[in-house]
C-alpha cells in the first residue's frame, strides 16, 4: 500500500469514526490477494471511503464523471484510485477499466444502484457489473453500508453525527455463480445485502467504537 494512500486512509478512518461512530464487521471475508469485486448499496457521498478505508488493501472505485470536472479534486480522487463513469449510459470505457483492474488483481468497489438511496432502503440494481464479474471470474463480496442515510440524507447539505455499520458479507466465488444469469446473480447479491440490513435493524445498535475490535466477537449472530 502506497504511503500517501495509507495516510489518507488513516485520516478518513478517524474522521468517520469520530463523526459517524463507524463500526466494521467481516473484513476477513475480503480475499487478501487477487481481483475482488465489492458490491455495495449506496447511501451517501461518503460510501467509497466507508467501504474501503478499513481494508488492508487499496480500493479502486467508480466515480461519476462530473466529480473530475474540478482539476484539483479530480486529481485527488484519481490518485486515490477513482476512475470516471458516465451515469445513465452503458459506459464501455468504464466497463473496460473495471475489467482491467480486476484482472490486474485489484479490489474494485461498485454501486450498482447507480445513485444514492432516496429512503435508506436498498434499491434496484443494474446487472452490468454481474456480467463483468462473470467475465473476469473474480470473487464478489456483498457490502452493506447502513446508518449513513440518517446522518447525511440526500436533502441535507452537510453530514451530521450518526451510528454507522459497514459489513462485508461472505464472498460469492466464481464456482458459486457460474450457473446464474447476470440478472440472477444481481438478485442474489441484492438479496444478501438486504438480509444483512434487516439483521442489523433487528439489533440494538452499540455506541462503542469498534473499528479494529476482535471480529469473532463482532460477528452478526448466525454468521460464521
Amino acid at each position: 500500500m502506497r504511503f500517501p494512500y495509507r495516510f489518507a486512509r488513516f485520516l478518513c478512518q478517524w474522521s468517520m469514526v469520530l463523526l459517524l461512530k463507524a463500526r466494521v464487521f467481516g473484513r476477513r471475508h475480503v480475499p487478501a490477494t487477487g481481483g475482488v469485486l465489492l458490491v455495495s448499496n449506496h447511501q451517501s457521498f461518503m460510501d467509497p471511503v466507508l467501504a474501503t478505508m478499513a481494508l488492508p488493501r487499496e480500493g479502486n472505485y467508480m466515480a461519476r464523471d462530473s466529480l473530475f470536472a474540478n482539476r484539483w479534486f479530480g486529481g485527488l480522487i484519481e490518485y486515490l484510485n477513482a476512475f470516471a463513469i458516465k451515469r445513465g449510459t452503458a459506459d464501455l470505457m468504464a466497463i473496460k477499466e473495471t475489467m482491467r483492474r480486476l484482472k490486474g488483481g485489484k479490489v474494485v468497489l461498485a454501486f450498482p444502484e447507480g445513485t444514492r438511496t432516496p429512503d435508506g432502503r436498498v434499491g434496484a440494481m443494474l446487472a452490468g457489473l454481474a456480467t463483468v464479474a462473470k467475465k473476469c471470474e473474480v470473487p464478489i463480496v456483498p457490502v452493506l453500508i447502513d446508518g449513513v442515510y440518517q446522518a447525511w440524507p440526500r436533502d441535507r447539505l452537510l453530514p451530521g453525527r450518526g451510528d454507522v455499520v459497514i459489513e462485508y458479507g461472505r464472498p460469492l466465488m466464481p464456482v458459486d455463480y457460474a450457473g446464474l444469469t447476470p440478472d440472477g446473480l444481481t438478485a442474489e447479491i441484492r438479496g444478501r445485502i438486504i438480509a444483512m440490513q434487516e439483521r442489523w435493524h433487528r439489533r440494538v445498535p452499540s455506541r462503542r467504537l469498534e473499528w479494529y475490535a476482535d471480529e469473532d466477537k463482532c460477528e452478526v449472530r448466525g454468521e460464521k
